[in-house]
């Protein structure tokens, strides 16, 4: 009886020691899938002569000196950025003085009650690029002129698919509707380390424009 008990005894233990493997071995599991599907940049939209999928830049100008500007559609800063430094950059690399390059990014998704808005807008932007990059500027410009409250719902799709149709970027709202370059923003702001917006880097130099040195290094190449 009491060799029964203790052989009882032991089963017991050893299978609530295998069922505790097996649950820790799930939760890992779950633990490295929802880390791949946060850190997956999804679909792989096609480089072109204007943009390169393997940065995020849509670039513009010829210029010996890059400026690479890093912008999230729902940030009031980057649109108060485009609006004062805009038109000079874009003149700036028409001259040929530099080569500007916009990278469509997201990290404010937060602010968007759970629509994912600042991701869903530069998927929309990369959609344009891919398909339009001609009209990627005019399409920045209309989603800076209607960018919503910060934690409001942000725009729909057929809305951000709408102002693709109205700077003739047609080609895009398939791709805008589909989300299909939706995680391609958070994806670019994890590579690139970007944690604010806008974030400017001259020559792959990352620009504190707070600092007095580095603003006229920025301010000099606008004339």
């Amino acid at each position: 009886m009491a060799a029964a008990k203790s052989s009882n005894t032991n089963w017991f233990v050893i299978g609530v020691s295998a069922a505790v493997v097996v649950v820790l071995a799930v939760l890992a599991f779950v633990v490295v899938l929802l880390n791949n599907q946060a850190t997956d940049p999804g679909a792989a939209p096609k480089s072109n002569d204007t943009f390169n999928s393997e940065t995020g830049s849509i670039a513009f100008g010829d210029g010996d000196d890059t400026v690479s500007i890093f912008v999230d559609f729902q940030c009031p800063v980057c649109k108060s950025f485009e609006e004062q430094y805009g038109a000079d950059l874009e003149a700036a690399a028409a001259d040929g003085r530099i080569t500007l390059e916009y990278h469509p990014i997201a990290i404010l998704d937060r602010f968007s009650q759970g629509t994912d808005f600042s991701s869903r807008s530069a998927g929309a932007a990369v959609c344009v690029a891919e398909s339009n990059p001609d009209l990627y500027l005019d399409y920045a410009k209309t989603l800076f002129d209607n960018q919503p409250a910060e934690n409001s719902s942000g725009l729909t799709n057929d809305q951000l698919a709408d102002f693709a149709t109205q700077v003739g970027a047609d080609d895009a709202v398939s791709c805008i509707t589909d989300e299909t370059y939706r995680k391609f923003g958070a994806a670019q702001a994890k590579k690139n380390e970007i944690s604010g917006t806008p974030t400017v880097e001259l020559n792959g130099t990352r620009l504190n424009l707070q600092d007095q040195a580095d603003f006229k290094k920025f301010t000099d190449l606008l004339g």
